[in-house]
């Protein structure tokens, strides 16, 4: 027999896995003394210690694991949660060089330019909704504000006396044949009106975000910074650019605007 000191340090465990594992049912000691409660092992017990640390290491949790050793070598089985877990894996790894490649990207612009990206961006995925909105296409070339404003006064002037109908203004950029096509309304969950159009944005799996603080005047150049930084981590746009503002000049600031820019994306081919 072995003490637990004995068959942690052979099969490279702890104690308190291996009293975990006792308490859980998965790995019961040959022997607990009755009166010292001390626990030995057998040594064939290492057997079914190394599948079971074999499997953890593989990342099965505890419960996975437990079925397993209860079932037995099921192949079939077997197989299954070992492609999921490859899956898994494959994510993980993906993930783990894009954050990789970003750590060296930035390193780079403060060793060689001393200096930091324009602007921070965040990847998520964005849900979807429904904007009591207004269309309007501009020409390329021509100012783009005044026409957002416009969009936006018409429908607040529609439903802007209903409670919280105001409160999340979103706008969509789409440059078409014709020009930059806007959408700009508010989420809206409200009956149809006349005055403007229900629009569904729908769900976008992959978005690069950034925040636009100060004037308006300078979004321009917080979009081309935003989209310098994706397509530095191998990212693209493949749908209409959002805008979602948080904060405009309420208090006669022009520097008060905080706009979340929101560009859905998806990796260069």
């Amino acid at each position: 027999m072995l003490s637990i000191g004995a068959f942690a340090q052979i099969g490279q465990v702890t104690h308190r896995m291996l009293r975990h594992w006792d308490a859980v049912g998965l790995l019961v000691p040959a022997h607990v003394d009755a009166f010292s409660g001390y626990r030995s092992y057998d040594p064939a017990q290492l057997e079914r210690l190394h599948r079971m640390v074999a499997l953890r290491q593989l990342g099965f949790g505890i419960d996975t694991v437990a079925q397993l050793m209860d079932e037995g070598a099921d192949l079939g089985r077997l197989e299954g949660l070992l492609r999921a877990r490859r899956a898994e894996v494959e994510r993980e790894y993906r993930l783990a060089a894009e954050r990789l490649a970003d750590v060296e990207r930035r390193l780079r612009l403060i060793e060689k330019e001393k200096n930091m990206p324009a602007i921070e961006i965040v990847t998520k995925s964005l849900r979807p909704v429904r904007l009591a909105a207004r269309v309007a296409v501009v020409p390329e070339g021509e100012p783009m504000g005044p026409t957002v404003e416009s969009l936006f006064d018409g429908v607040a002037a529609v439903i802007g006396g209903e409670q919280g109908a105001l409160e999340t203004p979103i706008a969509v950029y789409e440059m078409t044949e014709d020009g930059m096509k806007i959408t700009a309304g508010y989420v809206y969950g409200g009956a149809v009106r006349e005055g403007f159009e229900c629009v569904d944005l729908p769900a976008v799996e992959t978005a690069v975000c950034g925040v636009h603080i100060g004037e308006i005047s300078g979004i321009p150049l917080s979009w081309q910074a935003l989209h310098s930084e994706a397509v530095a981590r191998g990212s693209q746009p493949n749908a209409p650019c959002r805008e979602l503002y948080l904060r405009a000049d309420e208090s006669g600031d022009p520097e008060d605007f905080v706009v979340e820019l929101q560009q859905p994306v998806a990796p260069v081919a």
